[in-house]
């Protein structure tokens, strides 16, 4: 391929040349499905955190207890329910596992993928 030079403001497609001046790349940012995930999951972190003050997390049956509760209050949040949902689709919910730090968080992830239907 032959050298590519970029003299105008945009410049798209293959360029093995240098790009100069006030030229501009553009390309495929992945950071906002990241950042859904991460959104979702200090969401859910802050509701099992706030829910750790009532329900107790010791044995199973106790973080079975406070998922089931977390489960109904994220199914009031849409958004956060179509967050979970699509992170289920794509197979990022154990992202999202991994991004929490609670005994009752592979309760909850169990939970939202069964959700899915």
């Amino acid at each position: 391929m032959e050298n590519i030079n970029q003299s105008g403001n945009i410049g798209i497609g293959i360029n093995e040349g240098a790009i100069s001046g006030n030229a501009k790349t553009a390309g495929v940012i992945n950071e906002a499905p990241q950042q859904d995930l991460a959104d979702a999951a200090a969401q859910i972190q802050t509701l099992l955190d706030q829910l750790s003050k009532t329900y107790p997390a010791k044995t199973s049956k106790e973080k079975m207890t406070l998922a089931g509760e977390a489960i109904e209050q994220i199914e009031q949040n849409p958004l956060l329910t179509q967050r979970l949902l699509s992170a289920a689709k794509a197979g990022t919910l154990a992202a999202i596992e991994s991004m929490l730090n609670h005994p009752a968080a592979s309760f909850v992830i169990a939970a939202v993928e069964d959700l899915q239907g």
